[in-house]
């Protein structure tokens, strides 16, 4: 007797057909015969688009058993490398079934991961265009069972409420962070499979009417139905995301969602233009530009995109030869060729007549109950129409108010802007009226110059004249004596004749004639002596009068010269007097009356600058509203029941608190430099400004931290914002008014800042007893740490090779060299990942730290900078654990499984490096290039290590011979119920270790938080602190507490995530 088994993994029960079961599960048989009948109807290797009934009855048919286990059973016997487009339409029906499917499809799916990889990689190999299809959307659909066997809550078809998508997101920001990442992930699978369906295809209106083509867009209606919903919760988890993290550190998320946003929009719009999605799907239509996420309010004005399946059934009148008996016996020689022919080979055509007539009528029952869902549908679409419409109008509504307030802000500015043009003119005409008086006080004081040159001049000219009249004095002095010397030459020689005349007269008389004449001749000789000494005293005298003339003449001569020049002088002398005293008279008219208009300048620019001062504190004043209002706005919020929900970080209001601070000390100066210069507001307007804003900020983000914080701090920080929010009042109220602005002092909201600082720095979750300024050197300590860790995993893995080699030999020499050998690889992939991970986190440390020291950027990044150490612990510490289960497998002590799992713990520790390597990296990093590629080096490594560790357990493992040929039916029926007993049983512990597991793993989370939070006077989150764990440190590097809940995938899956 055959005897066929098909195990449910719904209800664990058992279908048994064969024998009496067979007539009385006849009817079972012919529903599980027309669910395959469709199957082998849907896929197979004709070029043309999987039927829209086939799909819906291998649906139904999930639904009916629960499960999807009968198509896998049929699914796995196809030959998928012999057909690319047989794949394509498997990953179609795949698609199909996990998305309309019974909820237990995803489980039996999970179960099948590893084919779906398969038949990828296969057809990833393969140059075909089926082919290249296949691998993507082999890829798409196992990003999907990843991403939904993770976050249980959101089902398959992606269909939940806005509530439920908070609730799968939790209140944590690094859940947050990673759901949306994997949302990301998700996208781009889905855009990259559309993106490249579309290429191979013509976008023209005759293309789309061929069954090629559409074979290959059957595909897309459900990628549009999944892209519209994960565009969504993108949408909705960037607006989660901003409103708790700084708009840098999301600079990523937005830069991608864009990408996403073009790619998606443009796969839509071409969509909507191909007749064949026209009578199948209506797309919906996505806004021009993606949603500003710095602007919250921007989330109003988001309209979940809706796609709707036409309610049109598939005309079948041209496929009704599908439904004939024929091809139902060709689907019973398939299931014969599968199961084997049941009850020994005979063909009851009556009972197959009978089990079809059964099977029509449960057809035409499952027909009216799919028509009335189908109506219960409609009318859900319509309710969702009408509440889609109200919101619509509630968008409008809240449009029209933001059109107001934007009016009204628009008057403001213009106000502002007028106010602003104003002030500038002032300014323009103040800076022109000093040009004027600094250009007129520029000529008088070159009129001075030329007064002071012209008084020089004149003392000159009247010092040359003093020096003429002297010169004058003494030539008439000289031609005086030369007068009394010719008088005297004249009286002299006057008397010399009178005396000459008086002795011959004499001589003549005392003598006669005669006698005198004798006695004139002898004594001539002595009168001749006598005459010629009188001429020679004559011609002397004569010669001396001649000279005397001469010089009296010249004399003469050079007196006129000199009276003449002097009158030349005097002339010119009064010609210079008269033109000086014009000049001076001129200069004097001129002086007045700039004086006088210096006098009305001077009066203009008094009244400018008073002008100027009331506009610069009436400016002062409106900027001091606009504070008080924004502070206001900040105190409001802290009684807001909508801001309840909203959460932020101890760094986060540390870094607002800070900027505070600084933005005080602004206010200050500026304070002081306008009580020094109250005709220049600038600094303190900018100042004030910034103040108001840091400061609302700081109270607002101190009631999203209290909102987490234990009750006590709670308390305190809610009551220090709103202590800060009313000194802040109270100090602009003072600035407002003049009779208050000299003592106005932010003095106390200094206080009461940093008390707020105080709070956030306790709150703020510390390093295992590491000050902020240690950071940067326990980074390069964990690094050295790691690599030296990772050279004496080297070294004791060569030391038990040479050891293997002495003490084994044979098959055992061969498994413990091969397994030795793959743990040495994977070491050395290792060490090449830490070298690229140093390289890059010096690359990200000098492009970001400016002018900052490499101290201060880990500080200020203290987050990363801890991720970094974890990641730096987890690879050092498995390194030194894999070293050691290595040698007690070696030595025959340990367990192969234990090689497996510190395999994958290494695998995971060094994806949590590269990611924490990533999240400030550059995109376009060569250096972060090399590490991904790094990264994958070690998992093919790691996967050597597994991959050897099981082929040598396998050679050294015995296994005894399955040998059933002497045991009876009964035995043997007895054998198979103790081996599905003890499978249940083993898979009970499976359960039962694998719910243990997430408890030791949840434990060691809860623990690994306390330590992290207990340092010195720390204050925890919760109101006891955990107890720390008692783990043995290993010798080279300790564990890190890296954070297992919900962070890292299954052990088997090889992959690991990091905490953000």
């Amino acid at each position: 007797m055959f005897v066929m088994s098909i195990v449910s993994p719904a209800n664990g029960s058992d279908v048994c057909v064969g024998g009496e079961s067979r007539r009385s599960g006849s009817n079972n048989l012919s529903l599980l015969l027309f669910q395959l009948s469709s199957i082998s109807k849907a896929i197979n290797s004709t070029e043309i688009p999987v039927k829209e009934k086939h799909a819906r009855r291998i649906i139904l048919g999930t639904h009916r058993e629960k499960g999807a286990f009968t198509f896998w059973s049929y699914a796995l016997g196809f030959t998928f490398p012999s057909s690319s487009i047989l794949c394509w339409k498997f990953c179609h029906v795949l698609h199909k079934i996990l998305r309309d499917g019974h909820r237990n499809v995803l489980q039996d799916c999970t179960r099948h991961y590893s084919s779906m990889v398969e038949i990828g990689e296969i057809w990833g190999n393969l140059h075909d265009r089926y082919g290249q299809l296949v691998t993507l959307y082999s890829k798409l659909l196992c990003t999907k069972l990843k991403f939904h066997t993770k976050h249980g809550d959101i089902p398959a078809n992606l269909e939940i409420t806005d509530e439920e998508l908070e609730r799968a997101a939790g209140t944590d920001i690094n859940n947050v962070f990673q759901l949306s990442v994997e949302v990301f992930d998700y996208m781009d699978a889905e855009l990259r499979l559309a993106e490249t369906v579309l290429r191979q295809l013509n976008s023209s209106l005759a293309m789309t009417t061929l069954t090629s083509s559409q074979c290959r867009l059957a595909p897309l209606i459900q990628v549009i139905q999944d892209c519209s919903h994960l565009y969504h919760f993108a949408v909705k988890l960037l607006f989660k995301l901003h409103a708790c993290l700084p708009a840098d550190t999301l600079q990523g998320h937005r830069d991608r969602f864009h990408d996403q946003f073009h790619k998606l929009k443009n796969f839509f719009n071409r969509a909507k233009e191909m007749i064949y999605f026209k009578r199948l799907i209506q797309i919906p239509k996505l806004p021009e530009s993606p949603p500003n996420f710095l602007h919250a309010a921007s989330l109003a004005k988001h309209v979940k995109p809706v796609v709707v399946i036409p309610n049109e059934d598939e005309p079948e009148m041209q496929d009704d030869d599908d439904d004939e008996p024929e091809p139902l016996i060709e689907q019973v020689d398939i299931f014969d060729q599968t199961f084997g022919p049941p009850n020994g080979g005979f063909d009851d055509r009556d009972l197959q007549i009978e089990t079809l007539k059964r099977e029509l009528e449960l057809l035409r029952a499952e027909l009216e109950r799919v028509k009335a869902e189908a109506q219960r549908y409609i009318t859900q679409l319509k309710s969702q129409i009408n509440s889609l419409e109200a919101e619509l109008e509630e968008q409008r509504a809240q449009k029209q108010r933001a059109l107001v307030e934007n009016e009204q802000l628009r008057m403001e500015l213009e106000a502002t802007r007028r106010r602003n043009t104003e002030h500038e003119s002032l300014q323009t005409t103040f800076i022109e009226a000093e040009k004027r008086a600094q250009a007129t006080e520029q000529r008088y004081n070159k009129l001075k110059e030329k007064h002071t040159e012209l008084v020089s001049s004149h003392a000159e000219l009247l010092r040359k004249s003093a020096d003429t009249v002297k010169m004058l004095s003494v030539t008439q002095q000289t031609q005086e004596e030369v007068e009394r010397t010719k008088q005297q030459l004249t009286f002299e020689m006057d008397r010399i004749k009178q005396e000459s005349d008086m002795k011959v007269d004499g001589a003549c008389c005392t003598l006669p004639p005669g006698l005198f004449l004798r006695h004139l001749q002898p004594s001539a000789c002595p009168g001749s002596a006598h005459c010629s000494l009188f001429c020679q005293t004559s011609e002397q005298i004569n010669s001396s009068m001649t000279a005397l003339q001469t010089e009296k003449e010249r004399l003469m001569r050079s007196v006129s010269e000199k009276e003449a020049e002097l009158s030349s002088l005097r002339q010119t002398a009064q010609l210079q007097q008269s033109s000086l005293q014009q000049e001076r008279d001129k200069t004097s008219r001129e002086l007045g009356e700039l004086q006088g208009k210096l006098k009305e300048k001077t009066s203009q620019e008094e009244k400018m600058k008073q002008k100027l001062l009331e506009e610069q504190f009436a400016l002062l004043q409106g900027t001091i509203t606009e504070a008080e209002t924004i502070i206001q706005d900040a105190i409001a919020k802290l009684d807001d029941p909508l801001h309840i929900r909203c959460t932020s970080s101890p760094d986060y209001l540390i870094s607002r608190a800070e900027a505070a601070l600084g933005s005080i000390d602004k206010v200050k100066k500026g304070h002081a430099d306008y009580l020094r210069n109250m005709s220049d507001a600038g600094t303190l307007l900018r100042s004030l400004t910034q103040f108001s804003h840091l400061t609302a900020d700081t109270i607002v983000n101190g009631s999203a931290t209290a909102h987490m914080a234990p009750t006590d701090h709670a308390d305190k920080l809610t009551e220090n914002c709103r202590s800060c929010g009313t000194q802040s009042l109270l100090f602009l109220g003072e600035m407002k008014s003049k009779a208050t602005l000299q003592k106005a002092d932010p003095a106390t909201i200094r206080i009461i800042i940093q008390k707020i600082l105080h709070l956030g720095q306790e709150l703020r979750p510390k390093g295992l007893d590491v000050r902020q300024e240690e950071l940067g050197d326990l980074v390069d300590k964990e690094m050295a740490a790691t690599s030296a860790a990772i050279e004496e995993a080297v070294r004791r893995i060569d030391e038990m090779m040479s050891q293997a080699r002495k003490d084994t030999t044979g098959v055992k020499l061969e498994v413990n060299e091969r397994i030795l050998f793959s743990c040495t690889d994977l070491m050395k992939a290792i060490r090449m990942l830490v070298i690229a991970s140093t390289d890059l986190q010096k690359e990200i440390v000098e492009g970001g730290r400016g002018a900052a020291t490499i101290r201060e950027f880990y500080a200020k990044n203290s987050r990363w900078t801890e991720g970094l150490i974890s990641a730096a612990k987890a690879v050092g510490w498995g390194a030194t654990e894999m070293v050691e289960s290595a040698d007690k497998v070696v030595l025959h002590t340990g367990k192969y499984e234990e090689l497996i799992v510190c395999s994958h713990e290494i695998a995971a520790s060094t994806a949590q490096l590269v990611a924490a390597s990533k999240v400030k990296a550059d995109r376009h990093s060569k250096k972060l290039t090399k590490l991904q590629h790094a990264s994958r080096h070690v998992n093919e490594m790691a996967a050597n290590v597994v991959a050897s560790t099981k082929t040598g357990q396998e050679h050294l493992e015995d296994k005894d011979t399955m040998d059933f040929s002497g045991l009876s039916l009964i035995k043997l029926k007895k054998e198979e119920m103790e081996s599905q007993v003890k499978v249940l049983e083993l898979e009970s512990m499976l359960d039962n270790e694998r719910l243990r597991l997430g408890e030791l793993r949840k434990k060691h989370y809860e623990i690994g938080n306390g330590e992290t939070s207990s340092l010195v006077n720390p204050v925890t989150m919760s109101p006891k602190p955990l107890k720390p764990s008692l783990m043995k440190k290993p010798p080279l590097a300790q564990k890190p507490n890296i954070p297992p809940k919900n962070q890292f995938l299954h052990l088997d899956d090889g992959c690991h995530s990091c905490p953000v």
